[in-house]
Parts: C-alpha cells; structure tokens; sequence
C-alpha cells in the first residue's frame, strides 16, 4: 500500500467538548461548522483563506469581516475530509493513502484548493498521487474504489471510478506470469504449495470486497474483452457468492459475511440477481453444485421470476454433470421439517427432461440414452439417501419416483433398495401407500439377488411377492420349453423351478389358512406375515402330495409316448417332460391369477 505525507509540522489540533480548535496564541476568527463539529481557525494567519477558493468567496460576502462564522454541513466526506485540509494548510503533517484519497480530493475539490488559487495547492499533489502511486497499485486501486462509494457521486463525476475500473481491467487481463504486485488468495492448501506460481484467478478474492455495483462494472468490463476464459468469470462469481450471500462450504447463507453496508434480505435479493445476470452462456463456466446452491437461496430470498427460470434453465442444462452430493440441499421453508429439498430437485429434473424429450422428438440417439440412464441412476442414489428421512411426506416420494421416464432406468435394484428403505423408515404407511409406491417396480428389471430378497422382504405388499415368484417361475418355465435335451444344468433349473413353484403352493396355503380365520381379525397387511412365515417352513404332507401327484402325471406321460412308436423314441423323455412342465406351469398360472383376485379383492 502506497502513503503520501504532507507537511512536518505537530498535530496542534485538539477537542475541547464539541469543539475542535489548533493550539496558538493567535485568537480565532473564523468559525466553521460542519453537522455536528465546530471549528474555531484563522482566516490569514496560517494560510486557510488563501488556499481555499471558497472560503476566500463565502468570508468576502459576510458584512463582519472581523469573526467570519461559515456552515459547510455539504462538504464531501465529512469533518475529517475538512481537517485533512485545515491541517495541510496550517503545514501539520499528514499521510494520505488508499484509505482516506477520496475523501480528501473531493473535499479539496469542494474548497476549491487549485493552483489558480495557490501554486503547489493540495489538489494538485492529490492528482499526482493517485496517478503515479494509487492506479499502478492492484490493491490501491481496489481499495480506493471501495473508498468511492461513500461519496460516489462526487467520484463519479471527478472520474475516480472510471479510472479505478479501467486500471483493475487492465491488471487482470495482465498474464498472471507477469503479475508482480500484492494479492489476496486464501485457497485452502495454496499457501503449503513450495511452488507459488501466480494462479489465474488471482483477482478475484480483493474484488469480492466491492459493492455489487463496481463488481458488475469490473466482471462485465473484462467480459467484453473476450481475453479470459468463462470459467475464470464464474470463479469470480462464486468467489463473491460465498462472501456475501452463501457459505459453500455449509451449504447456508454466510451470516458472517464482512459487509459493513446493508446486508438486509433486499440487498442480498440484487446480488443475487445481478450475479445471475453475470453467468457466462458458454456451458460449464460454472459448477452445477454452485448453480444449484444459488436456486435455493433464490427460492429462500424470494427474487424476481425471471431470475429463477434463468437459474433453472441453466442448472437443467448442467445436471448431468452432477453428484449426490451436489443435490441434498437443505431446505429452508420454516414450515418444512424435512432435511433435503426434494421439491427444488424435482424442479431441476422436470426443466432437464423437458429439454431432454425435445431433443429426442427429433431421433433417439445414443448419447441422449446414456444421459437419461446417468440421471436415472443419480435420482435413484438420491432417493435412497431421502428415503431415511423420517419426515419425508409419501407424496413427495412417490413423486420423485415417477418424475423419471421409464427408459431412465435400465435396471431397477437401486430404486427396489430405496422403496426398501423408505418402508422401513416409515413402518406406519398404510396398505394402499405399500402397493402405490411398489407398482414402480418391474420384476423384469431386478438382478435374481434382488429378486431373492423381495421373496423373503416382509414390507414388502403380498401381491409385489407373488409377481415377484411368478416371474421367476415364469422365466425357468419358458427357458425348460426351448431346449429339447436335458443337460445338468438344465435340471438344475428345473429343480430351481420346483422350489418356485412349492414356494407358490405354501404360498397359496397360507393365504387359504388366513381367510379361514375370518375378516375380522386380519392385520393392516392381511396374509403378509403368514405369507412369509410358510415361505420359510416347510410342510411336510402337503410336499408329499404334490411330490405324488408329479410322479404320477410323470409315469402315465412316458407310458403314452412308448405307444407312439420306435421313431420317436429317443425324443419321448423330453416331450413327456416339456408336457409335464407346460401343465405344472398352468397350474400354476392359474393358482397365482387366483391368488392375485383374491388381493385385489
């Protein structure tokens, strides 16, 4: 930080009460008053009057010229502007910096300190201060522009700002190999690097210390340039975010921020606009965790709609690129118990799947399948995380579930894993919600491990069991059909199948033995637990006679395909077979649509 100092005389000023007066023997004879402050001086002994052009005009109109009394309650910067000057002119020393540069010129320029009036006058000295020290500075110019904002006007119309923008622009736009004055950069693990090469951002933390305005001026200034890339522009973008609105970190609004200015909800409403309006279009300048994280403080402070779709339309854009991490953002809504914000990325994903179908109305190809089936497997990790909330509502649930097309999901065990633990977070869901949320399931789509799981899974409604084993029923049934001869492993199979279909027998024997108890003393959750209780015990006699009633059917079809002839006889065990499986799995067909009448009923 450059300084200037003036003068080498002793601070004679000193405060008696409200009154500010300099040490002399000289009695006072011009009084100046400035809000609250009065001022008692000399008008010619130590040069006031002939280095100031106003006091020399405003003492000239007074009629007693003998005790001059003058308000100067306008002057720019205030009473420590005008003792900055008194004391240059009564020769007392003073240092003029970054700090208090502003302040004093358009105080100076107020009283009219020229070289018409006085060679070597203040302002003079100011000007060549700020233009050979202040704008070859990085941190002199930023700090003068912060300085500008208490009397921006006057800056603006003494062309501080304007000087000050265009000397920042052109530090940043400086390579950063060329880069030899002070900067700030607090990156958490920089300062332990051994090789301190100049990072490209390294601006971006010293102007996040400016009103939004002089930012915006900067960020669209070096913009326009075209010289930095996008991705530089969006870190300067989060770099202020964090300090003024959000801590990324946290994941909530920085209530430790360093504004000293107004930092009320309709401040923090135009930054957060004006921050939007910033973003580069070119895809990626800024990171979907960052988009998503400003959409939520949005929703929270209430901005304008126009920010809102611009904000969701570009994180919908980016939403591939996303994390689970990324997406459980708290919720804020004071009425609102649960601990994600499942509507804000419902939101999100409703805008991207509207993109996504407009796209593929013109030809599904494959990088638009790919990213469906990204998404569909982010918000199947989502809805497992989501689902251990206890407070989460079942409407917001199921609603998620079913926001994804049915091609998002090319396998279902991930969102099985998630009905699975929202049911055991939420033991007191009714029998209606049970089978609402586990018609997204498709059998079809679980790995056989998942598969075996649900058959034993007691949350699980009685009639996702039943689909459940009559798919994997279904599925060995049709596979015995299409082979005519019988290896191991296909009797492996048909073994597999005769457990399957012993498990729908018990199935259905248990069901019977429930409805035999009477309507009146069934659970919320009629036949589930006997369901899954027979599923694990075995019945001995009711084994025995469907083990009969096999065989038997078994030793009448070979001998109807001995009686066939000897041209056919290498073929009669497996026809008789492949018989006797299509008649089983008819039973069984039936036993199970039975079975499912009765459910539905």
């Amino acid at each position: 930080m450059k300084f200037m100092k003036l003068g080498a005389g002793p601070d004679t000023f000193y405060t008696e009460e409200a009154t500010r007066t300099v040490l002399s023997d000289v009695p006072s004879d011009l009084t100046i008053r400035i809000n609250n402050i009065t001022y008692l001086l000399h008008k010619l002994q130590y040069s006031l009057l002939p280095k100031c052009g106003l006091l020399q005009r405003l003492s000239s109109e007074k009629e007693d010229s003998t005790n001059v009394a003058l308000d100067l309650h306008d002057i720019p910067g205030g009473d420590e502007a005008f003792e900055l000057c008194a004391k240059f002119c009564y020769g007392i020393s003073i240092n003029l910096s970054a700090h208090n540069f502003v302040s004093a010129f358009c105080a100076a320029k107020f009283l009219r300190m020229t070289e018409a009036v006085e060679n070597g006058n203040l302002i003079m000295k100011l000007e060549a201060f700020f233009s050979s020290c202040i704008l070859e500075g990085w941190k002199d110019s930023v700090v003068t522009l912060q300085n500008t904002q208490r009397v921006y006007e006057w800056s603006e119309n003494l062309s501080i700002v304007r000087r000050c923008i265009e000397s920042i622009v052109d530090k940043i736009l400086t390579p950063p190999a060329k880069v030899r004055w002070s900067y700030t950069y607090t990156r958490p693990g920089y300062a332990k690097k051994r090789h301190q090469s100049v990072p490209k951002d390294w601006w971006t933390e010293d102007i996040s210390f400016l009103d939004i305005d002089m930012f915006r001026c900067i960020v669209t200034a070096v913009k326009s340039t075209n010289i930095l890339q996008p991705q530089l522009i969006g870190e300067a973008l989060h770099v202020y975010a964090c300090r003024w609105l959000l801590d990324m970190t946290e994941s909530q609004p920085n209530k430790s921020s360093s504004s000293q200015v107004d930092d009320s909800p309709h401040r923090k409403q135009r930054i957060l606009e004006t921050i939007v309006g910033l973003i580069p279009a070119d895809k990626g300048s800024v990171s979907i965790k960052f988009l998503l994280r400003l959409l939520s403080i949005a929703n929270f402070l209430g901005v304008s709609p126009v920010t809102k779709a611009e904000l969701l339309r570009i994180s919908s854009l980016q939403l591939e690129e996303a994390t689970l991490d990324d997406l459980l953002l708290p919720t804020w809504a004071p009425n609102d118990q649960t601990s994600h914000d499942t509507d804000l990325v419902k939101t999100v994903l409703e805008s991207f799947l509207r993109q996504w179908r407009r796209q593929t109305s013109a030809g599904e190809s494959q990088s638009l399948l790919r990213s469906i089936h990204k998404i569909g497997k982010l918000v199947d990790s989502y809805l497992l995380v989501v689902a251990k909330d206890a407070n989460l509502p079942f409407h917001k649930f199921e609603s998620l579930i079913e926001t994804l097309p049915g091609n998002a999901r090319p396998e279902h065990n991930d969102l099985y894993k998630a009905i699975n633990t929202y049911l055991k977070e939420h033991p007191d869901l009714s029998k209606t919600d049970k089978k609402q949320i586990c018609r997204f399931l498709d059998c079809q789509k679980l790995s056989p491990e998942v598969r075996a799981h649900a058959v034993k899974n007691e949350l699980l409604p009685l009639r996702t069991v039943v689909q459940v084993l009559f798919y994997e029923q279904e599925k060995k049934g049709h596979t015995t059909t299409n082979k005519t001869h019988a290896s191991p492993e296909q009797h492996a199979d048909r073994q597999e199948t005769s457990d399957i279909r012993d498990e729908l027998n018990k199935l259905k024997l248990s069901a019977g033995e429930q409805s035999s108890k009477g309507k009146g003393n069934r659970s919320s959750e009629p036949g589930t637990s006997g369901v899954h209780r027979n599923l694990r015990k075995s019945d001995d006699k009711q084994q025995q006679r469907q083990d009969q009633k096999l065989q038997d059917k078994s030793s009448h079809q070979t001998r109807n395909g001995e009686r066939k002839g000897n041209q056919r006889r290498g073929h009669c065990w497996d026809s008789s077979e492949s018989s006797q499986e299509r008649s089983s799995e008819k039973s069984i067909r039936k036993d199970t649509q039975q079975k499912q009448r009765e459910i539905a009923h």
